[in-house]
């Protein structure tokens, strides 16, 4: 009695798992590309025009940095909303969150629902975070090696930045720039980039790319960072691999916004350290 409990609920979680799924209309093409760069087009501009302008005498750069691409990731998760609302014609948080994957991760087999599969962040988040700190950085030496023209400029890595005397001396104390940070890191991880790439686009790229969905959801998203052109090989497999791939496996844009989240918790604790005065 009580397996057929559990066939019977796991038929009726698959149901209601693709009558959900069918209400998510698919993109074309096109509309995909020109959503693409109405988020990557103005991150290009305000890192390579706008900050530099804006930093020319300053006596916070890192602050200007950190303002500046915060602009450009709070406007995505504006483009987010209104494009819901568009398809919608509500914001309500009952008729968004499944459009956007934000729910408990789906198995695979039956499309039910389950809380077990949670577990399946512990090894995407250490994966996530040994890519980080060793994968991505010899893929980035790589990637510069046969596009030298794409190196990253003096003064545009934060964590460069973070490391000088100079910048330690101005942070110390310097709450606001802990909470600047940490907005953009939110509109970044959470409600920016992941809420676009995979809450938005991914589930409604399959009628364009079918089972390869995840691939090209990656590969934009690292076409995406024109306002880091050295990470471009790297954010693309990390982005395919573990932030689009364990999302469209499990249907649920939460495990690549957490897994994604790692460089917020480590960049959040090194700027709290040097505002605490403790670097």
């Amino acid at each position: 009695m009580a397996q057929a409990t559990i066939s019977i609920t796991e038929r009726v979680g698959s149901i209601s798992w693709r009558d959900e799924a069918s209400a998510i209309p698919q993109y074309t093409l096109a509309r995909i590309l020109l959503i693409w760069a109405a988020a990557a087009i103005p991150m290009g501009v305000l890192q390579w025009l706008v900050a530099p302008a804006l930093a020319r005498g300053s006596q916070n750069p890192i602050a200007v940095m950190l303002a500046v691409l915060a602009v450009g990731l709070i406007w995505q998760f504006v483009l987010v909303l209104l494009l819901l609302l568009r398809e919608t014609g509500t914001l309500r948080w009952s008729v968004i969150r499944p459009r956007l994957w934000l729910n408990t991760p789906r198995s695979p087999r039956t499309g039910a629902p389950s809380r077990r599969l949670w577990l399946w962040l512990i090894p995407i988040i250490i994966l996530t975070a040994a890519y980080e700190f060793a994968a991505g950085g010899l893929l980035d030496k790589v990637w510069v090696s046969l596009f030298p023209f794409l190196a990253e400029p003096p003064g545009a890595s934060l964590g460069a930045a973070l490391a000088t005397s100079q910048a330690k001396a101005q942070l110390a104390g310097a709450w606001g720039v802990w909470l600047l940070f940490m907005v953009g890191a939110v509109f970044n991880t959470v409600l920016g980039e992941e809420l676009l790439f995979r809450g938005l686009l991914l589930p409604r790229m399959a009628g364009t790319f079918g089972r390869w969905d995840w691939v090209m959801n990656g590969l934009l998203f690292g076409l995406y960072h024109l306002h880091k052109p050295w990470i471009l090989l790297s954010a693309a497999i990390q982005g395919m691999l573990l932030f689009a791939f364990p999302s469209r496996y499990f249907r649920s844009s939460w495990f690549g916004i957490i897994a994604h989240s790692g460089q917020t918790v480590y960049f959040g604790i090194l700027i709290l350290g040097l505002v605490l005065g403790l670097a």
